[in-house]
This record gives structure tokens, C-alpha cells and sequence, in this order.
């Protein structure tokens, strides 16, 4: 099975405000069962600090369990970790087999790629109100001109419309 960069990105998701990816994609990535995923982790838990991963709370659990339509009887059961793009790495030194390598090459270019995506995106909103601000002013200049327009002026005599006979003239 080969991974895309695409398929990484899908299983990205922004939990406590960091881009973080969870236990069973990985495991899924990685080819492995997630308990055998689990247990590295837990054998090597000095490895991965807070900053690196953390175990979803039951409030996330069950939001994310609403989410995707997770069944109570099936499927995910316990709360997954989360592991940041750091813990991702570190992965690689838990799991010691060629395709772990070759998925965390590739899901460390997703989390690079996703940064200079938003990094690029802060750059286009920075743009995009210095536009609005210049445009702001050039805009009310065409609205007061349109007014301006749209006024009678006052010192200009108004002729009847309509016919007049030739006596009134």
C-alpha cells in the first residue's frame, strides 16, 4: 500500500489547537494492529511527553465518536491518542520496521507542506485587509460622487415637462 500525502492530510485533525494525528490512523498508516501501535507507545511512554501526544478526554472522544457515526458496539472503543507532529517522529524510533520508516518521511512532509500552507494563507489575509482598507476609501469616493449625482442641484431653474402652448411662452 502506498501513501499519498492527500490520504495523510485527511487524517489530520486540529484537537486542542495543534495539528495532531490519532492512534488508529497511524496504526492503519503503519500497517499494524493499533493495540500493537498502543503498546510501543506505552513501553516507551518517556519518549512521548504531553507536547508530543495525549489521550483524547471523553468529551473529545464522544465528539469525535458523533463525528463519524462511530457505533457503540463496533469499531473504536477506548479514547485514541493524539500525537503531534513531533510524537509522529518519534514514532519511528518505537517502531522499527521499514514501512513505519517510509510513512513518517511522508507524514512528515504532510505536516510541512500543511505549514507553508498556512503560512501562505496568513500571508493572503495580511494582503487581503490591506486591500480592503485601501479599496475602503477609493469605495467611499465612488459612493459620495454617486450621491453627488443623485442630488438636484439647487441653483438650476426646472423646466415643465410636458407640453406648453405657444400663448405661455
Amino acid at each position: 500500500m502506498t501513501t499519498s500525502v492527500a490520504q495523510i492530510e485527511s487524517r489530520m485533525y486540529l484537537i486542542r489547537e495543534q495539528k495532531v494525528m490519532l492512534s488508529h490512523h497511524l496504526a492503519e498508516l503503519y500497517e499494524v494492529e493499533p493495540r500493537a501501535l498502543n503498546q510501543a507507545v506505552k513501553r516507551n511512554l518517556s519518549r512521548f511527553p504531553a507536547d508530543f501526544m495525549f489521550q483524547l478526554s471523553p468529551e473529545e472522544f464522544a465528539n469525535l465518536k458523533s463525528q463519524f457515526v462511530i457505533s457503540s458496539w463496533g469499531g473504536i472503543r477506548t479514547a485514541p491518542y493524539a500525537f503531534t507532529e513531533q510524537g509522529v517522529a518519534m514514532l519511528s524510533s518505537v517502531l522499527h520496521s521499514e514501512r513505519a520508516i517510509q510513512v513518517n518521511i511522508e507524514i512528515m512532509r504532510a505536516f510541512v507542506r500543511l505549514r507553508q500552507m498556512l503560512a501562505t494563507n496568513a500571508e493572503l489575509s495580511r494582503k487581503l485587509n490591506a486591500l480592503e482598507k485601501k479599496y475602503d476609501v477609493r469605495f467611499k469616493a465612488v459612493f459620495e460622487a454617486i450621491h453627488e449625482l443623485m442630488t438636484p442641484p439647487e441653483n438650476k431653474k426646472k423646466r415643465p415637462i410636458g407640453f406648453a402652448t405657444w400663448e405661455k411662452k
